[in-house]
């Protein structure tokens, strides 16, 4: 049996990396006070960064890689956040480098979510939370899929349930040559990726099959990681308790999907 966990309910991004940005700022903000963030991202913790810098009265500016999606960057705009758009093809430790180099010359904070711990921390409490979520039904997760970006996700969820009940953790990233927004190859170098035990590789093409065969099946509209994960969980045909990420939906990818 399979249980999704379906991330687009969060208030700010509509995406898993709420979790993420709020962990980052408010720890952040314990330290110090400070007027602007800078921090490179792919999307959704660039909106969910924005949105909570709006609340607080944070200036942000968010750099993001070539192909980030047109939709993204509008929402950002809205948002009144700086947009940057490089020309970096995916968020490498060059880019990270860069970002934080930025920040340094211009007095601002980069929270830097590709290596701060907090990112790891929160998501140890996404895992309490699902863990929760599962025994009131009386289950137990034995498999864990998703996708691997940050991997501050997949492992901070995927350590938690290793330790809570030896869940194996499964991570999704693009075939080589291909290009998913959100997850990325294990090559750019996650800072937590030995949390994984096995890795899955889907296409684009496939992604956005995984896309439509939810929307169909289940009356949903996920994002393309989601339709990854759901591809990866096809694939694997599993008989295990199976737990999968859905970070986010679908309506930042309709030029994908049109």
């Amino acid at each position: 049996m399979s249980f999704a966990k379906l991330e687009f309910f969060n208030p700010f991004s509509r995406s898993i990396k709420d979790r993420t940005a709020y962990k980052l700022l408010f720890s952040a903000l314990k330290g110090e006070s400070f007027e602007s963030v800078f921090e490179a991202s792919s999307g959704n913790t660039a909106i969910a960064l924005a949105s909570l810098g709006n609340v607080l009265g944070i200036r942000f500016r968010a750099y993001l890689p070539k192909p980030t999606p047109k939709a993204t960057r509008v929402l950002l705009s809205v948002l009144g956040a700086d947009v940057v758009l490089t020309d970096f093809e995916t968020i490498s430790g060059e880019m990270v480098e860069f970002v934080r180099d930025e920040a340094r010359k211009s007095g601002a904070v980069n929270l830097n979510q590709y290596e701060n711990e907090n990112n790891f921390l929160a998501h140890r409490e996404t895992g309490k939370e699902i863990a929760g979520q599962l025994e009131s039904v009386g289950k137990r997760p034995e498999l864990l899929i998703a996708g691997i970006g940050t991997s501050g996700h997949i492992a901070g969820i995927g350590s938690y349930l290793k330790e809570r009940y030896g869940t194996k953790v499964i991570g999704v990233v693009p075939a080589r040559g291909e290009k998913i927004p959100g997850i990325k190859r294990p090559e750019t170098g996650p800072k937590w990726i030995k949390y994984v035990d096995e890795i899955v590789e889907v296409t684009l093409e496939e992604a956005i099959k995984g896309v439509r065969e939810v929307a169909r099946l289940n009356g949903i509209l996920v994002g393309l990681s989601s339709g990854a994960v759901y591809w990866a969980m096809k694939g694997l045909m599993p008989e295990e308790t199976t737990v999968l990420i859905f970070p986010d939906d679908g309506f930042k990818y309709v030029e994908f999907f049109e």
